[in-house]
């Protein structure tokens, strides 16, 4: 039983890998451009995702303000889940499907990037947020884990995982945003 639980998650993994290899490098291209661009322009990033992807987003604006694998000048990106107080009484004061919105109307400008991730590509926080960045003037990068979503048809760029399972979509979201790091690096 044991072992076809790991085989079972390896081979979705391997699937989602070799759809992400054959499908993505546009994106990803396109996504490093975006980034590097609103770098050189003195424009920010700022990130939203909810649960894991909450937690993605402080990796990806980590690697962005320390260093991924260069030793350069650090890269303006923050993340809306990094402070609880803030965080927590958007919640409480408005409602969670405020919680993002609210912080992009205090945060947000024209020239910078929402980089928002959802894995079903639908959170309803995470649209309102991307709704009003985009009325703003800000480019929109998403990760998503299913194809065609609502965040998806929102966005400046899009990387999708395509596939139904959270926790691949995840995997894949990690390799996309290292790729674009890296990238990112190099052209600036």
């Amino acid at each position: 039983m044991t072992e076809n639980i790991i085989s079972e998650y390896i081979f979705e993994h391997r699937k989602a890998l070799d759809n992400f290899e054959k499908n993505s490098s546009d994106s990803l291209t396109r996504a490093a451009e975006i980034i590097a661009k609103t770098f050189k322009k003195g424009g920010r990033i700022y990130l939203c995702g909810n649960g894991g992807s909450a937690a993605d987003c402080s990796h990806i604006a980590s690697e962005l303000v320390g260093r991924f694998k260069k030793e350069r000048k650090a890269m303006p990106a923050m993340t809306f889940t990094a402070d609880p107080a803030v965080f927590t009484s958007l919640g409480n004061d408005f409602n969670y499907s405020s919680i993002f919105l609210r912080q992009v109307e205090a945060y947000v400008r024209k020239g910078d990037i929402l980089w928002a991730i959802s894995t079903s590509g639908s959170s309803e926080n995470v649209l309102k947020a991307i709704l009003k960045a985009k009325q703003i003037g800000a480019e929109i990068i998403s990760l998503t884990g299913r194809p065609n979503s609502i965040i998806e048809s929102h966005s400046n760029c899009c990387i999708c995982a395509n596939t139904e399972i959270t926790s691949t979509a995840q995997e894949i979201h990690v390799l996309a945003y290292h790729i674009i790091c890296g990238m990112v690096e190099e052209l600036i």
